[in-house]
């Protein structure tokens, strides 16, 4: 039996794992009795091809169409390997179009970082996705959208949605109604490229009140292994105690990490350490300059 690193969520959807060490987001494959959905092109050519052979290898269908969940580099360097329509919304078209304009040679990078345009962590990985060899090509979406598209690929209906929020204003989610699988993209981390890591906790609060208004019950996130929906409502309901304790303590970072162990029973971990960090950088930026 041939071994896979692709993984099933239910008998239409399957995925191939993120990898962190070069920052490679989740690639699925949502498939119809008609239609096959591909779920974002990878950061390279070389992670595009990985999983069209392993979709190949396993006979899996092959994929007509492709949905961008925005437009960060390591959701779309693939898509020149891909070869297939793709489908984004406008404001991830807009992006790509400036990123067709660009070098990405180690010294362009650098400049990028040094003049604020790029941010370390992103160019670090491009350096390491691409250790050599530097053949990227950016393409065009063909399919575009302001707001919502539906796709009936035969007996299987997704429904991609702009959410926007704090990581990337044109973030879209792809809900497949008959799997109650969510899709999620990256809409919910922070904004990384805008001076420090943070969370606008009205941006939060109203994104959480319109994911949790889809019945899902696989939640996935791009860079997480997938969240069963018990997992999602407590992660929302943590996000949401932050909110509750910046109302109340402002950004006195001890006071509300003191309230979110309270709340979950336990002393916080490294991660939830760097989300409160996040949330309190937003609710800085925010404040009213008293100069």
């Amino acid at each position: 039996m041939l071994k896979t690193i692709l993984r099933r969520i239910t008998d239409h959807i399957i995925y191939m794992p993120h990898d962190d060490h070069t920052d490679r987001p989740i690639l699925a494959s949502i498939s119809g009795a008609n239609l096959t959905l591909g779920i974002d092109a990878g950061n390279s050519s070389v992670h595009a091809n990985l999983f069209l052979q392993e979709l190949a290898k396993h006979n899996e269908k092959k994929i007509d169409f492709l949905v961008l969940t925005h437009w960060h580099w390591d959701h779309v360097f693939g898509c020149s390997r891909m070869n297939l329509p793709i489908i984004s919304h406008v404001g991830t078209q807009e992006q790509l179009v400036k990123l067709q304009g660009l070098a990405w040679t180690d010294e362009a990078l650098d400049e990028r970082v040094k003049a604020g345009s790029e941010i370390p962590f992103c160019a670090e990985m491009i350096k390491k996705e691409f250790p050599t060899h530097r053949d990227i090509r950016i393409e065009t979406p063909s399919i575009v959208f302001e707001q919502k598209l539906e796709l009936d690929l035969g007996g299987v209906n997704c429904l991609i949605e702009h959410v926007g929020g704090d990581h990337s204003s044109d973030s879209c989610i792809v809900y497949v109604k008959e799997d109650k699988v969510l899709f999620l993209g990256d809409c919910l981390y922070p904004d990384y490229y805008n001076g420090d890591w943070k969370y606008t906790t009205q941006n939060v609060l109203v994104l959480l009140d319109r994911l949790q208004t889809y019945d899902a019950d696989h939640y996935i996130i791009s860079h997480r292994d997938p969240l069963t929906k018990a997992e999602f409502q407590q992660e929302a309901d943590f996000y949401r105690k932050i909110s509750t304790l910046l109302g109340q303590h402002g950004n006195d970072h001890s006071a509300i990490c003191a309230g979110l162990s309270h709340f979950i029973g336990r002393a916080l971990i490294e991660e939830e350490l760097f989300i409160v960090d996040w949330f309190v950088n937003g609710f800085k930026m925010n404040q009213p300059n008293d100069n």
